[in-house]
């Protein structure tokens, strides 16, 4: 859900402007002019615009043909999960976890088909009693195991020791709209940072509809791979991914402000519903990353995200094999506003992966430079005072 914390939140945290802006990293691309082997990814300068324009005067044919495998071992997005789950052993840490959303995620059942108690946080952004509740429970569980973690949750805004290393981030019922309208696309998200990076993440997603309720639980582990009810999972096979947006199903989300980013993302939908097979909008962050890493669409983008939004997510992804950037194809870390998944890049001889990226890119990195032009603010939404992290 994309929500302001609450008004005495938002004041102290939401728009603190004391973490610096920065966008030094650029998408890499390729540039078949610059080099006698004629393949060398290469990073734009500062001054490039866009630096991905020399992208579009290539055939995506030439690029796979002329590709050697050592450029592509070059081309590979930085990882965002932590290098290892700190002091808690991952099995440890992901099985209470996991028993969180569980426990968040049988309050939601319990209640997905009596009557909402809804109130609203704006003009269109929902919060009920569900959400509230199952982010209690989730807390009960965090609280009993790891009483010294620190936690901020999308209803109750941060609790605990800031100078802990480890950050939970928790959205106790992702797609609140959907949940009050009793529309299958609504989850329980709990992800946990180790100094700033994703160590652990489970994710409920509910599936059926009313009267046929059920629900699957994702989980990951830095290093220890993605799972679905306890078998692994892989972001799209090779064999099933085409080396074109045109042959991809896509996904995206839609914030509750009309703004310039909410304006330039519509146009970003036009655009990739006419080269794709299709471009989703589910409403739920959590669920649309679960399935990229299921392998059931390839790529997810959306502007306007918060950390409890994403925590878990991105880790499931990068765990399945997928890869995850900042919209401008920057580094991501959980607490930037703009997020990009995908299938990725599986190895790096699958050129085919490789350019189905840069075709994403190519569309969302200019998109992203014009938001920043006119003074979006895409600095780091909010890390929580004296929160230690190696980012």
């Amino acid at each position: 859900m994309n929500s302001i914390i609450g008004i005495e939140m938002s004041r102290s945290l939401v728009f603190s402007t004391n973490i610096p802006l920065k966008f030094s990293q650029k998408p890499i691309s390729f540039s078949l002019f610059n080099h006698s082997k004629l393949c060398v990814p290469q990073r734009f300068s500062e001054n490039s615009q866009c630096g991905l324009q020399r992208f579009q005067l290539l055939s995506m044919k030439l690029a796979r043909n002329v590709c050697t495998k050592a450029a592509l071992s070059e081309m590979k997005y930085p990882r965002v999960a932590a290098s290892s789950t700190g002091p808690i052993p991952p099995s440890q840490l992901i099985q209470v976890v996991e028993t969180a959303a569980k426990t968040g995620a049988e309050v939601v059942m319990d209640a997905v088909n009596k009557p909402r108690n809804i109130t609203y946080k704006g003009l269109t952004d929902l919060v009920t009693d569900t959400d509230k509740m199952s982010e209690a429970a989730i807390l009960e569980v965090g609280r009993r195991n790891f009483g010294d973690h620190l936690i901020l949750g999308e209803e109750g805004g941060i609790i605990g020791d800031t100078l802990s290393d480890y950050l939970w981030c928790i959205d106790p019922l992702d797609g609140t709209t959907n949940f009050a309208h009793g529309y299958p696309s609504f989850a329980v998200s709990v992800g946990v940072l180790f100094q700033g990076n994703p160590a652990a993440a489970s994710v409920v997603e509910f599936v059926g509809g009313p009267m046929a309720w059920n629900t699957r639980t994702f989980s990951a582990t830095a290093g220890g791979g993605a799972f679905c009810n306890g078998q692994k999972i892989h972001a799209s096979p090779t064999a099933q991914v085409s080396d074109h947006v045109e042959q991809s199903l896509l996904v995206t989300g839609f914030g509750y402000e009309h703004d310039d980013p909410w304006a330039t993302n519509i146009e970003l939908f036009k655009e990739f519903t006419d080269v794709s097979r299709g471009v989703r909008r589910l409403g739920a962050a959590a669920v649309d990353m679960c399935h990229v890493a299921l392998g059931i669409v390839e790529a997810y983008w959306e502007y306007r995200l918060k950390p409890w939004d994403m925590a878990a997510g991105v880790l499931i992804v990068e765990e399945a094999g997928g890869t995850v950037s900042r919209m401008d194809g920057g580094k991501f870390c959980v607490f930037d506003r703009s997020v990009l998944v995908s299938n990725g890049v599986l190895h790096a001889k699958m050129i085919d992966l490789i350019v189905f990226i840069m075709q994403l890119l190519e569309r969302i990195a200019p998109a992203t430079e014009k938001l920043k032009s006119k003074g979006i603010d895409f600095s780091l939404w909010y890390k929580p005072e004296n929160y230690r992290t190696d980012l």
